[in-house]
This record gives structure tokens, C-alpha cells and sequence, in this order.
């Protein structure tokens, strides 16, 4: 049955009242968080955003705990393992016991180093924030926790639980803090993900999945000149390795394969004895991870048969798709319906990006995963969002979460 947006807006009438008027100091709070780097390796930034988190989620009155997340194993560009250590993950529950329970979340890290030139928060005008993290995702942060204030001041507040799970790790693929997702996901009927919105205030729809992969070639060293029929070049086996790889785009509807990096090598009057192919997978539906995974191995395994060469892939899928299923059509009806209340239009858009609601909606939790601010050109030094928004989009996730505890929008529990 159809919400009625009459009883919606009556419900939820004083809490948009009072986000209307904290858009001055939710503006401060993002400009605070954003002047904190917090690049995905500078786990003291990350950690030191917890910091300036918590005082901001006091007023919920949920139980807070830093989470420590394993380091992140990378092959280095030597051929070499490494292990690098990430910040912490923070989780706050509140009414566990509840029989309807919602999973709120997003990220710490942003892609900026601490070395970044890009630091900075300004305002080139009223409505307007530029700064690493503004909308991805830090003024998501803001907008989450306006709207879960605006919930717990409503009287429906109690009838629903909900945990916020915020990962340090996201812009490297969430691999560390998959574990926590999964636990979340499993406790929780449905998710609410605070990535930005696209400029024009839209959604992204169904999603492509996503896989990262790494080509490992040794051969053999030797003088360029004196022993070169000695050598065996690990660069030009990884060179015919990129172009057969490149070479599958085109062959399956909806796969893209980007080689992204190369490295190896050294001197040019020695045979390289050491070669690196980094590339990345956009995938449609969830049968084409299968097919991928044997056209990689067997492009790999027949360049592993030459003489002198050894070949190894690593990697694989770290963000399955994510297709628009009976679970998150009906968020996104409900969204629409708490979109009427407020008075905003949305627009849900496929697309090839990925993020955390992907690897949700795989471990069954139906999802919307870009409830933020919206802005623009995220990930370059001209990331901006738009002030405003932070007021309408707290107040289109307060209307959700009050119509869902209300009853107005129902959702089945968990049996």
C-alpha cells in the first residue's frame, strides 16, 4: 500500500523543522572533519576523524566502539608482499533487542594522501564547500547523523534499532573491513549508505561489480648486450600479457577491463628480470566474474609455459554487482515517498561505480548506498558539495527512518 504522505509529513513535520536549522553548524562540523586527512594509509587521520566523530554522535546516546581491522597485503612494485596498517573502523548501536533493525554507514578514508597538496576546505560562496572528503563522504557523516538525531527525537524513534558501521578502508576496497560489513549486514533488515549523490541530485541504481588483479612475471637477468640470448624479459612477457588481456574488451556485454599500471625493470642495458600488470574489472552481471576469472587464468597459465617465465595472477572480485532486486525496489519506493514529503524529486541512474553497498546487497541486505550531500567531481582537487544539501538530504533519510519506525512505510522484520 502507498505511504500517505499526509501522515508522513505530520510525523516527521518537527524533526525537518529542527535540521532546517542546524545547516549553519552541519556546514561547520564538514568543514572540521574534511580539514583532517585522512587518506586510506594515514590511519592516524583516520583515526583522528573518530576523534572528532564521536563528540557529534554523544547526543544519540548509542553505544561506541573503535574496532581495530587487520593491515591491507599488497604486492609492492619490487614483486614483494607487503603489509600496510589502516586506521580503525567505529561502530554505534543502539536498541539491538529491537525487532526491526537498520544498518547505517559509510567511509573515513578518502583517496587524498597525507602528502596531498589538496588540504584544505574553502568556500568560494555561500552554498558552496571545496575540500578533500566534502562529499565523499564526509558531509554524508553529517547527513546520517542529522537524520538519526531527528529520528530519536521523534516519538517513533524506539520502535527501531540501528547500528552506524564506518570503515577505514573503502577507497581501497573495504578487503579489511569486509568482515565487519558482513557481521552488520547479517544483523540488519536494511542498509542506508551515505556516498554522494551525482551533481544533480540523483542516485545511482543497479551497479556493475568490480575486481582488482595483479599479474606477477619473473624471468631471468642478464647483460643487454654481452648475454642478452641469456635473459628471459619478464617486461615483454607482461607486455603480451596486457595485449591479449586488453584484448578481451569488446568480447562480453557489459565487461570492461582496464589495464591500468605497469612496472618492472630498471636499467636499460640489463634484461629485465621482473615484470607487474595491475588492472581493474567492471562486471554486469554475476556470471561474467566467472567468465573473466577463466580468460584471465588461461591467458596467465599459457604465458607461464614459456621457457624462462613464470607467471602468476592474484586478485579477484572484491565487489560483486549489485542489480535492483524486490528488497531494494521497495527502498527505493519508500524513498520516493519520503522524496514527495519533503518536497525533493530523485532519479535513480545504472552505473558502472561501485562502493560498499555492492558487497551489502550480495550478503543479502537490501541497500540504498547514496543518501549524501550533493556534489561533485569527487576524487580530483576540485571535489565540491552543495551546502543545501546537507539539510535536504538529512531530512529525506529522517522522513525514511520515521515513516519506517512509524509504520507509514512498512517493512517486514526478520524472522
Amino acid at each position: 500500500m502507498p505511504a500517505n504522505p499526509n501522515t508522513l509529513l505530520s510525523d516527521a513535520a518537527p524533526a525537518l523543522a529542527w535540521i532546517a536549522e542546524q545547516q549553519a553548524e552541519a556546514a561547520n562540523a564538514v568543514e572540521h572533519l574534511c580539514n583532517i586527512n585522512s587518506g586510506s594509509f594515514n590511519g592516524d587521520g583516520v583515526n583522528a576523524v573518530i576523534d572528532a566523530l564521536l563528540p557529534l554522535l554523544l547526543p544519540l546516546g548509542g553505544d561506541a566502539e573503535r574496532l581495530d581491522v587487520p593491515p591491507l597485503k599488497q604486492l609492492g612494485d619490487d614483486g614483494q608482499w607487503l603489509e600496510r596498517p589502516l586506521g580503525q573502523a567505529l561502530r554505534v548501536r543502539k536498541r539491538p533487542e529491537a525487532p526491526l533493525q537498520i544498518m547505517l554507514g559509510g567511509h573515513l578514508d578518502t583517496v587524498f594522501p597525507k602528502d596531498s597538496a589538496f588540504q584544505t576546505v574553502v568556500r568560494p560562496d555561500a552554498n558552496t564547500l571545496h575540500g578533500p572528503g566534502v562529499a565523499d563522504l564526509k558531509g554524508g557523516l553529517v547527513v546520517m547523523i542529522n537524520a538519526l538525531r531527528a529520528l530519536e527525537q521523534s516519538p517513533h524513534g524506539e520502535n527501531i534499532g540501528w547500528t552506524i558501521l564506518l570503515n577505514p578502508d573503502e577507497e581501497i576496497g573495504s578487503r579489511s573491513s569486509m568482515p565487519l560489513l558482513e557481521s552488520v549486514a547479517k544483523q540488519a533488515q536494511l542498509g542506508l549508505i551515505y556516498e554522494p549523490a551525482y551533481p544533480d541530485g540523483g542516485l545511482a541504481g543497479a551497479r556493475k561489480g568490480s575486481g582488482n588483479f595483479e599479474v606477477l612475471v619473473r624471468g631471468k637477468a642478464a647483460h643487454a648486450g654481452r648475454e642478452h640470448h641469456l635473459g628471459r624479459n619478464a617486461i615483454a612477457a607482461v607486455a603480451r600479457i596486457t595485449a591479449a588481456i586488453d584484448d578481451l574488451n569488446g568480447k562480453r556485454d557489459g565487461v570492461t577491463i582496464n589495464v591500468g599500471k605497469l612496472s618492472g625493470g630498471g636499467p636499460v642495458n640489463v634484461v629485465p628480470e621482473l615484470g607487474i600488470l595491475r588492472l581493474n574489472v567492471r562486471v554486469l552481471q554475476p556470471d561474467d566474474q566467472q567468465w573473466v576469472s577463466e580468460q584471465l587464468n588461461a591467458i596467465v597459465s599459457d604465458a607461464d609455459t614459456a621457457d624462462g617465465i613464470s607467471a602468476t595472477l592474484h586478485g579477484g572480485f572484491t565487489r560483486p554487482p549489485k542489480p535492483i532486486d524486490q528488497g531494494i525496489q521497495r527502498l527505493i519506493d519508500h524513498l520516493h515517498a519520503s522524496a514527495d514529503t519533503v518536497g525533493c524529486k530523485l532519479s535513480f541512474t545504472p552505473t558502472g561505480g561501485c562502493c560498499d553497498g555492492n558487497n551489502l546487497a550480495a550478503f543479502g541486505l537490501p541497500n540504498i548506498d547514496n543518501l549524501g550531500v550533493v556534489g561533485g567531481n569527487i576524487h580530483s582537487d576540485a571535489e565540491y558539495m552543495h551546502i543545501p544539501s546537507l539539510t535536504e538530504r538529512a531530512q529525506l533519510s529522517a522522513t525514511l527512518l520515521i515513516g519506517l519506525a512509524s509504520g507509514a512505510l512498512p517493512w517486514e522484520p526478520k524472522q
